[in-house]
């Protein structure tokens, strides 16, 4: 006797279907009018498999990131003071701070050394800034050391000599406070590595009327609410690192009746009003130091995978991270890609420098470039693109920041808190949107774009992370 088989049911079709890697297979199933969900997925970074293991296992991690997350969103920061780095860093003649990690006069590029020319002539240590070259190649007579390392943060170059001017916030609940110098403006300027006759005398202003009525209104008015700004300006097109201009209206609006009602001089006023009205990055300076205050908060967690620091010194990338302490893992700087001004090219730009990265650190700059699609015309790019990259960076964070929501990604809050381990896990580059410093001492800005850090400095944190958590559990 012969069974019976049972005819086969066709096939249903299916109600979706995911796929990854290359489209072939996607692009087929589409056009057989089947919903396909594409997922952009990555290998991880080359030989980071076992300590990404090791990481995600580590019972510590969770609840360390929690912390450093809520750490750094719990703080508020509030202008209190403007007064010289002698008095609130305690630099002596000689010292100077830089941006980025640790670096030696030999290895310093071209901005960072015009602007150690520029700040030692500021000092008096030398007549003439070119003179300045063998002072700080002899070395006995001077030092330098990182902003960061002094609660600190500097823009571009990032160089601080005693008699300049600084801001001061701090973290009401906790006492901490951050310091980061007065924006000078664009073009040939200090921070961009010129030092020519207009860049000390316009220092010299700087000292001498700026800082010091700049004071006057602080106290005056009372604690600047810092991060209340940073709120109000990501909603009126600004991203905190380029675009500052809501911002700095907003400063000058709770500092312009102190200063009117002041007793200096009447010009010194209007030239103080006019300048910082005149000068749309001057918000920046206090953007920076308000991200490092929230960011300090989240050091010396152990387990947090979180970065804590991201900044440049023209010749190397480095990060920190909240449960390696205060070590640097760093690589080689990249060159910004982006638009130059007048007849300067990509041969004229000097790798990526500044602490000014911090503000990405944060969710803000360009991990907040949606809110600010007006930006891509100074920094390159189409508004699609800065669309794309704010929702890119919430790939490899580990939260959104309520205080800083994005109008446009219906109010979503930036992508905050970078993970090394997603960073390793998805490939994925934090995005920073940056000026471009010429590359020989004295020239200047010579353009804006974007660039991301070097690949390799993210296996090497995720390295150090492994290398803590295999400790403790041996012990």
């Amino acid at each position: 006797m012969t069974a019976r088989t049972t005819p086969a049911r066709p096939t249903a079709a299916p109600e979706g279907v995911a796929a990854t890697g290359v489209d072939l297979f996607a692009d087929a199933v589409d056009l057989q009018a089947v919903p396909v969900s594409r997922v952009d997925w990555r290998p991880p970074m080359e030989g980071t498999a076992d300590d990404l293991a090791v990481v995600a296992a580590d019972p510590l991690r969770r609840d360390a990131n929690a912390r450093a997350v809520q750490a750094m969103l719990d703080v508020q920061a509030v202008l209190v003071d403007v007064a010289p780095a002698s008095e609130v860093l305690g630099l002596e003649a000689g010292q100077f701070l830089h941006a980025g990690p640790p670096i030696a006069w030999e290895a310093a590029t071209g901005p960072l050394r015009g602007g150690l020319m520029a700040a030692a002539a500021l000092e008096g240590l030398v007549d003439d800034p070119e003179d300045a070259v063998a002072l700080f190649e002899r070395g006995d007579a001077v030092s330098l050391e990182p902003c960061h390392h002094r609660s600190a943060v500097g823009p571009m170059a990032g160089v601080v000599s005693p008699s300049m001017w600084m801001f001061v916030l701090e973290d009401p609940a906790s006492g901490r406070r951050t310091y980061c110098s007065l924006n000078e403006g664009l073009g040939k300027v200090l921070r961009y590595g010129a030092y020519g006759p207009e860049v000390l005398e316009r220092l010299r202003w700087m000292s001498a009327v700026l800082g010091p009525l700049l004071a006057q209104a602080v106290k005056a008015t009372g604690p600047v609410d810092v991060t209340g700004i940073l709120t109000q300006m990501l909603q009126m097109g600004d991203e905190a690192h380029n675009r500052n201009r809501a911002g700095t209206l907003m400063l000058l609006r709770d500092l312009a009746p102190a200063l009117a009602e002041s007793s200096a001089d009447a010009k010194d006023v209007a030239d103080t009003l006019r300048f910082i009205g005149g000068n749309d990055h001057f918000f920046l300076n206090l953007a920076m130091p308000a991200c490092k205050l929230a960011l300090d908060a989240a050091r010396g967690i152990e387990g947090s995978t979180m970065v804590v620091a991201m900044a440049r010194n023209g010749t190397e990338f480095g990060i920190q991270v909240a449960g390696t302490g205060d070590q640097w893992f760093t690589g080689p700087a990249q060159v910004a890609d982006g638009l130059f001004l007048g007849g300067y090219g990509p041969e004229d730009a000097n790798p990526d420098i500044g602490d000014s990265a911090i503000t990405e650190t944060a969710g803000i700059g360009g991990f907040s470039m949606a809110t600010a699609p007006a930006i891509v015309r100074l920094v390159g790019g189409t508004v699609p693109d800065a669309l794309a990259t704010t929702r890119r960076m919430r790939e490899i964070t580990l939260a959104e920041n309520p205080r800083w929501s994005i109008p446009v990604l219906e109010f979503a809050g930036a992508p905050t808190g970078i993970d090394v381990s997603l960073v390793c896990r998805t490939q994925v580059l934090p995005q920073i949107n940056t000026g471009m410093a010429g590359n020989k001492a004295g020239v200047g800005q010579v353009g804006a774009g974007l660039v991301t850090p070097p690949a390799e400095i993210f296996p090497k944190a995720l390295a150090a992370l492994a290398d803590r958590t295999r400790e403790r559990a041996a012990r």
